[in-house]
Formats: C-alpha cells, sequence, structure tokens
C-alpha cells in the first residue's frame, strides 16, 4: 500500500554568492510516497535523511561548480564545500537536495515535491516537483546529487568506468547501522 506522507527539515548552511560569505537558514518542507511495506526501510530511509541534512548538509557551504578559488578556500579552511551546477540560489538548493534525498532512499520511500524558503530569500519559498527537478539541464549528468552515499562534491565519487554493475551502495551507511541488508547478510 502506498502511503503519503510530510516531513519539515529546517538547517543552517553557508551560501557563497558574489564573492562574499553568508550564513542562511531554511526550511525545507518534503512530501513523501511510501513505496516499501517494509516498516525497517521507511524507518532506515527517514533515519538516512535526517543524518543528511542535520550532520552533513548543516555543516557545508553551497558554492557554484564553477568557483574554484573560493572552493579551495574553503577547503583549505576545512569546511565542506556542496558544489552546485549554479549559483546557490534557493530553487537549485532545493532542486539538488530533492534529487539527493531520493537517490540516498534508493526507491523505499520518493519525495515527489519540496518547498524550500530561506532567510536570504525574504519569505519566499520555492516548490519544486520531482519531474522538474529530474529533467532540469542543470543536474544532468553523472553527479553526487545522483548518488545513494553522503557525499556532496563530485570530488569523492569514483566512477567505475568498467562493465560491472554494483547493485547496493550503502558502503557509507552501513557502519551506522542505515543499511538495507543486515550486515550478518553482507
Amino acid at each position: 500500500m502506498i502511503t503519503r506522507i510530510e516531513k519539515d527539515f529546517f538547517f543552517l548552511a553557508g551560501v557563497h554568492f558574489d564573492d562574499a560569505y553568508f550564513i542562511n537558514s531554511y526550511d525545507l518542507t518534503a512530501s513523501f510516497l511510501v513505496e516499501s511495506d517494509c516498516p525497517k526501510e521507511h524507518h532506515i530511509a527517514m533515519s538516512r535523511l535526517e543524518h543528511f541534512i542535520k550532520d552533513i548538509i548543516s555543516n557545508v557551504v553551497f558554492v557554484h561548480q564553477d568557483e574554484i578559488d573560493a572552493i579551495e578556500r574553503y577547503e583549505v579552511a576545512g569546511i565542506q564545500v556542496c558544489e552546485l551546477p549554479e549559483v546557490p540560489l534557493d530553487q537549485v538548493v532545493a532542486i539538488v537536495l530533492l534529487l539527493k534525498m531520493n537517490a540516498i532512499m534508493e526507491g523505499r520511500m520518493k519525495i515527489t515535491d519540496v518547498t524550500v524558503g530561506s532567510l536570504l530569500g525574504e519569505g519566499v519559498r520555492y516548490p519544486i516537483v520531482s519531474e522538474l527537478a529530474e529533467s532540469a539541464d542543470m543536474v544532468a549528468g553523472n553527479h553526487w546529487w545522483h548518488k545513494p552515499d553522503k557525499n556532496v562534491s563530485d570530488k569523492n565519487i569514483e566512477f567505475n568506468t568498467d562493465n560491472v554493475v554494483k547493485l547496493f551502495f550503502d558502503d557509507d551507511w552501513v557502519d551506522m547501522g542505515l543499511s538495507w541488508k543486515d550486515k550478518t547478510n553482507i
């Protein structure tokens, strides 16, 4: 049985825009379709999202991927950079996060739409549906936002160039107890 749910997320993140650094607060409301009949998988999917938002995204600075000098300066300072395909406007953040969160849940739940607003956005909220996000030209290709791991940059992704198909991508999640398979079955 498919169930529809919603969840609100709040997070703070840095934003690099016009050669300046800002702190921004974001409100994100996500609408989900629960597509698995297994309650354990629902819990794992939601726990993965909560970890990704609270422990990873809340500690990044959003930067356009072409801002190479800025990215290097943040990395030298020990700040994790979340590279975006465009300038880090709220709607770009919403599209990329929607895609990444769906990748993390690996089909157990699917976010159909998100609405994002931020302090710097001055009260304007951006509703984004998954079909729009998936078809946006700026997110085409094999990038971090399509991978079910915890990366927020293409720098940490190893692209497999041979013809081997990997069926399970939850290596990063195993140590946290958020794997789809029990450790004993791996």
